[in-house]
């Protein structure tokens, strides 16, 4: 992997906080940094916010991933919205993680990072907010694992976070998920470079951080989008297509990931219920009371439409929507033209009923 510098726009912002940072499984990050990006400017009432939260190994370059979305009129629209990502906690795009230094060792934290959650990537993302100011979110947006921070901002903040609209998620991680993490987790331990988490950042388990990706591509697509895009056709290499793709896309992640940051924010993922220490799930999703939106994505296996369902019968003033093409999970990534249009009804329509 390169030094995560050169993988971050130079508009990034960093918060830094040098009190301890508890964790909610008991670690303790003696110091926290934060990197982020906004767009679009805060206006008087600082009621113009929006906050966009970034799925596994996205970044806070928002613009870059989902660059779709920001256009005059469109989801995000800089001329009206003021727009804020956070690169997460545990991430390798800048926000503290385990490439980061530990400020007690002066050593990289490696395998020694913490178990963290999602609540803990949402508490820190309300340090950030706290530190510019902002004390409500018009919109708290995001898709699979930004989708789970989104449900939590709503459990943690309801008074801060006034609407919600999360995509490709579900209210607690299945044992389908958690599986399909393991079986990537277990491919980056099986690699020999790997040495317990301690290896030197400049020689990685590549191998096994490839495989992870490529096992992971298998479900965040579907069967009809391989069959419409590769078939069973050959290339000149003696390759079949669809092989070659999947190594491009095992080699493209180990060039821009870090393995340990993999297997902390898959872990964080599996630990994700919503009602984990609250009560019965049932009740706890009935007590969200802010608008929310949760977008489906019909061809979806990993999160499929019935965990969307499941939300929209137990959280009261929601609603479901579906996206119905064939790319599966990562349709949020490339039909932007639809979800966009998505994002901007729904801001239409919380316009009009607070008018």
């Amino acid at each position: 992997m390169r030094d995560y510098r050169e993988l971050v726009s130079p508009e990034t912002r960093y918060f830094e906080s040098r009190q301890p940072f508890a964790t909610e499984l008991g670690g303790v990050l003696p110091e926290l940094r934060i990197a982020y990006r906004t767009w679009g400017k805060l206006n008087r009432e600082k009621n113009n916010v929006i906050l966009i939260c970034h799925a596994l190994t996205g970044s806070a370059d928002a613009d870059v991933w989902w660059d779709g979305m920001f256009s005059r009129g469109g989801a995000f629209d800089a001329s009206r919205d003021f727009i804020i990502c956070s690169n997460v906690l545990g991430s390798c795009y800048g926000t503290t993680g385990p490439i980061s230094l530990n400020a007690l060792t002066g050593k990289h934290y490696g395998p020694d990072f913490p178990l963290i959650t999602i609540r803990d990537m949402v508490h820190a993302q309300k340090l950030l907010l706290d530190s510019i100011g902002i004390k409500r979110i018009r919109l708290v947006v995001g898709a699979s694992l930004g989708g789970m921070q989104v449900l939590e901002w709503g459990l943690l903040y309801p008074d801060t976070a006034q609407a919600l609209m999360p995509m490709g998620a579900s209210g607690r991680h299945s044992s389908w998920c958690i599986g399909q993490s393991e079986a990537q987790r277990q491919a980056i331990y099986a690699d020999s470079c790997w040495n317990g988490g301690w290896y030197d950042l400049q020689t990685p388990p590549a191998s096994g951080l490839a495989a992870a990706r490529m096992m992971a591509m298998c479900s965040y697509r579907s069967f009809e989008n391989f069959q419409s895009r590769f078939g069973r056709r050959m290339q000149d290499d003696g390759l079949f297509s669809v092989e070659s793709y999947m190594r491009y896309q095992g080699r493209k992640l180990v060039d821009r990931f870090d393995a340990n940051t993999y297997i902390t924010l898959t872990k964080a993922m599996d630990m994700h219920d919503l009602a984990r220490g609250r009560g019965a799930y049932e009740q706890v999703l009935g007590t969200l009371q802010m608008p929310v939106e949760i977008l489906s994505i019909i061809s979806d296996v990993l999160y499929p439409k019935e965990e969307q369902e499941e939300l929209g019968r137990l959280i009261p003033n929601s609603r479901v929507i579906y996206l119905d093409e064939p790319y599966g999970h990562d349709a949020f990534l490339i039909d932007m033209e639809k979800v966009s249009r998505m994002v901007r009804e729904f801001k239409e329509k919380r316009a009009d009923q607070a008018a």
